[in-house]
């Protein structure tokens, strides 16, 4: 899930600040400013890309505007982490990751027990065991079905 994002790091003539061009854009037409991982807060892209930026220790600000990154690098800090950050930024399944098995996912059933109830033909009673078509019926709506027969 999640395809990778391609990056295109620009040259700066300021020393210590690299430019990157992405394919997709994270703020719009806005600017957002992030001077520390404190300041990234929310779920936009742009704050989640900024917080990933600042955990490589490589950086000391970001700043995005729509598809740019520029970013100040951190004294002695270096390039290639951020361009893997920035590429996997939309990527969610990570390499190792296994995906949950089925049963994981979805809770075990509770088989719903039905009162014995007096049948139409009169005086029996009806099965206790639903048909899998009727268990996925809700008990409400068997009850009005039921009452609707006796009518």
């Amino acid at each position: 899930m999640g395809q990778l994002v391609a990056v295109t790091e620009k040259p700066s003539s300021s020393p210590g600040i690299v430019r990157f061009e992405l394919n997709r854009t994270l703020t719009g037409m806005g600017h957002e400013y992030f001077e520390s991982a404190a300041d990234a807060f929310g779920p936009r892209p742009a704050a989640e890309l900024a917080r990933r930026l600042f955990a490589t220790g490589q950086v000391d600000a970001v700043h995005v505007f729509s598809n740019i990154v520029t970013v100040d690098l951190a004294r002695g800090g270096s390039v290639e982490p951020l361009t893997e950050v920035l590429t996997t930024l939309y990527r969610y399944w990570q390499p190792g990751m296994r995906p949950p098995a089925f049963e994981d996912l979805v809770a075990p059933e509770e088989t719903p027990a039905v009162a014995a109830a007096p049948s139409e033909g009169g005086g029996g009673v009806e099965s206790a065991a639903l048909s899998a078509a009727a268990a996925r019926v809700p008990a409400n709506l068997l009850e009005r079905s039921r009452l609707g027969r006796e009518r």
